[in-house]
């Protein structure tokens, strides 16, 4: 906060002392002449659809009207006051240099008291007709590309329908195969289509640009940057193009007529400029408000200093870039690849990132509190530029199609002036956002330093929750300007949804050495829990992280590591005070160490759940974890392959794994010790996810001729959960046709009572 300027009064003692020397020095009784009050702020008010320009109480004006008013005031604090309502933005308010506060005052854009103004960039589509089928059409301006729509609020689906295998839509560095089998061939308009493809923690959306008997080629250069045909797709190890042997699959394929099969979804068809919807249960669209994000940006501060925005909100702002022949060829975080050529640089500096409905660039002492975004095309804020002394706090994010936050740039040496420094982003609320490009994370910061990420909620993200750093491992990024970032007291909930299949990231995750670095006081629980595959992490160091410490967190529920440092190039990482229900191997890495940890817990003890009750926005309880029965039992099997004994399955510890010889009805067993009454078992899969198509059986007895029986179809996740209330002293996995069963954990509760 900055100091107002002093009014100017001297103490009533010098006053009086000073009246008593002017008196003697005339001869005559002068009286103290009282120091003139400093002014108060000069405020302007701003209402929807005024356009005036006195901006007074009885004749608003408009936001931009305002803006102009603002500069000619001097020598005092301006506060633009907006009346509640809607404010339709066909582009977006831009504040420069000549709208900052001058001479140590404060220019604040601001909700009126009791309202709630809305910065929007939505269109609404009318004139809605009924089809036979139950579909509703309506047509759309020109100018538009209504790549979202809500209806009275609620986001839309784009018409989307099932995965195809690589083995039918083989992808290569030019298109894939596959248009015979899925029926693209015969579509009306398969051009207005695109491919979802995710492979580990990339999102790629590609355009249909034709079809040829059984071939599909894609917009250019979307496809290009998507594919291994550019030495410009990120580092030289890098195995997740579409044309990858990492690729499995097409999500699916979206935005065609013939997919409109579920309420809730709809179409776009450029050639006739119509949307197409299918309503849900007592939709009508004749009185629905339905509308699309048709402006990129509502607020660009650019180069402005001692600023605040405070109570806005900003909704409805589009995102472009996807719905062009650029489509999005994902990178990671949300940034992706854009241009037919450019300079090879793998660590990845010429990304780019997501619109977003309030960019600052250049900022400094720019303060955003209270504000509200939701039902976005792309991000709520992006920091860039050389953002300094810049904050983002107490404000909400939600139904975002990007991510939350974005701050900083990806250039590892920036020119002073072009440096993010000492900015903050804290008490936010985060949840639902990368609705639409499911690789995007809620709180991003590229190089930056003194960094304060703190006490922010981030819960229902489909991948990383907060994310600080870039440049993965290559030489020019492997030293930067990163440096004191604190990421503390966040609570960071449901991240990394297995839903999404995004993989390879964590609830924090870092990149780069970044000396002075700490992660401290956060709750973290249920990153890439239920997950389909060995990764998800709880703190994620990744690649060249060093010098980051790493203490008094709480970890819980995590898919896969809850700490994870691989790289033998991260240098002196420090994890200790912390903790988790499991363990992990070291940490890698010249100097980095482990120490004071509290592993292996079944329950949070009293000082760990004070933690977990402390971080986040507001404040909220941990989820108290459920003793385990099976950590004081006796673990067998049917076989041992090498040293995978049965005990690694109880030993508290989800990276170590058992493992069987392949064989007709292998099992894996635990007994008790005695008959217990059991609520819920938990399976985690082995590393390799093995173990497949198995009965979980509960006896009584040794010889289980009493036993009943649960059978689990298809892989075992990290973990299935599989709910009982059973008499049991004996539990074994036993497979139902032939091969090992694998296992990492295997946690039995008790009922509860």
């Amino acid at each position: 906060m900055r100091r107002r300027p002093s009014s100017g009064r001297r103490p009533r003692g010098a006053a009086a002392a000073a009246a008593a020397l002017a008196v003697a020095a005339v001869g005559a009784v002068i009286a103290p002449q009282s120091a003139q009050a400093a002014p108060g702020p000069k405020i302007l008010h701003v209402s929807p659809n005024a356009s005036g320009k006195s901006c007074t109480t009885a004749r608003p004006c408009s936001p931009q009207a305002a803006r102009d008013a603002a500069r000619a005031v001097d020598g005092r604090d301006v506060r633009i006051e907006l009346a509640g309502g809607t404010y339709e933005m066909s582009e977006p308010l831009k504040l420069g240099a000549a709208d900052s506060g001058r001479g140590g005052h404060t220019v604040t854009w601001t909700a009126a008291r009791g309202a709630e103004p809305v910065f929007s960039g939505g269109r609404a589509l009318k004139g809605w007709s009924e089809a036979a089928d139950g579909t509703w059409t309506a047509g759309v301006p020109e100018g538009l590309t209504p790549r979202q729509l809500f209806v009275d609020g609620e986001r839309a689906v784009r018409a989307r329908g099932g995965a195809c295998a690589a083995s039918t839509c083989d992808a290569t560095k030019t298109g894939m195969t596959g248009a015979t089998a899925t029926g693209i061939a015969t579509w009306k308009r398969p051009t207005g289509a695109e491919a979802v493809i995710k492979v580990r923690w990339r999102d790629y959306h590609c355009r249909i640009a034709g079809v040829a008997g059984d071939d599909l080629t894609f917009a250019q250069p979307c496809w290009t940057n998507s594919a291994s045909g550019t030495n410009r797709t990120g580092p030289a190890w890098d195995s997740t193009a579409v044309d990858s042997a990492r690729y499995s699959q097409v999500a699916y394929f979206e935005n065609a007529r013939e997919l409109l099969d579920k309420p809730g979804e709809f179409v776009w068809d450029a050639e006739d400029r119509t949307v197409t919807y299918l309503s849900r249960e007592g939709e009508n669209m004749r009185h629905a408000r339905v509308l699309t994000p048709a402006t990129e940006q509502l607020m660009v501060v650019d180069g402005a200093h001692d600023v605040r925005v405070q109570g806005i909100g900003f909704a409805y702002a589009a995102y472009g870039q996807p719905s062009t022949d650029e489509g999005y060829a994902g990178t990671q975080a949300g940034l992706t690849l854009t241009g037919a050529t450019g300079p090879v640089d793998h660590a990845g500096r010429h990304y780019t990132k997501p619109s977003a409905a309030l960019t600052v660039r250049g900022g400094r002492h720019v303060a955003v509190t209270g504000a509200e975004f939701t039902r976005l095309g792309g991000a709520g804020v992006v920091l860039e530029g050389g953002t300094k002394d810049t904050s983002v706090t107490r404000s909400r994010f939600t139904d975002l199609s990007s991510g939350a936050v974005y701050v900083g740039d990806t250039e590892p040496k920036p020119e002073a002036e072009l440096a993010g420094e000492r900015n903050t982003v804290a008490y936010n609320t985060i949840r639902r956002t990368g609705v639409e490009y499911t690789d995007t994370v809620g709180i991003w910061a590229g190089y930056e330093a003194e960094l304060t990420v703190d006490h922010n909620t981030l819960d229902d993200l489909p991948y990383s929750g907060i994310s600080v750093g870039w440049g993965w491992n290559q030489p020019e990024a492997q030293q930067s300007v990163l440096r004191d970032n604190r990421i503390t007291n966040n609570r960071i909930t449901n991240v990394m949804r297995v839903e999404h299949t995004q993989h390879d990231g964590g609830a924090v995750y870092t990149q780069g050495a970044q000396p002075g670095t700490v992660v401290s006081g956060n709750y973290i629980n249920r990153s890439a829990y239920g997950n389909t595959e060995r990764d998800g992490n709880g703190i994620y160091l990744d690649e060249q992280s060093s010098y980051i410490r790493v203490d008094s967190n709480v970890i819980t529920r995590v898919g896969y590591k809850w700490v994870s440092n691989w790289a033998d190039y991260g240098i002196q990482n420090h994890a200790t005070g912390n903790w988790t229900d499991t363990d992990t191997p070291a940490l890698t890495g010249t100097g980095s160490t482990m120490k004071d940890n509290h592993t292996k817990l079944d329950e949070l003890p009293a000082e760990a759940l004070a933690v977990a009750a402390r971080a986040g926005a507001h404040g909220a309880s941990a989820e108290q974890l459920r003793p385990d029965l099976a950590r004081a039992g006796t673990a067998s099997q049917s076989a041992t392959d090498g040293a995978a004994q049965a005990a690694y399955a109880t030993d508290g510890d989800t990276s170590t794994d058992t493992r069987t010889l392949a064989a007709p009805g292998a099992w894996w067993q635990v007994d008790l010790g005695g008959v217990r009454r059991v609520g819920q078992v938990e399976v985690w899969n082995d590393t390799a996810m093995a173990t497949a198509d198995f009965d979980v059986q509960f006896a009584r007895t040794a010889d289980f001729s009493d036993a009943t029986t649960r059978h689990i179809t298809g892989r075992a996740l990290r973990p299935t959960l599989l709910d009982t209330d059973a008499e049991a002293r004996y539990i074994r996995i036993k497979l139902t046709g032939t091969g090992r069963v694998a296992l990492a954990h295997v946690l039995v509760h008790p009922a509860r009572t």
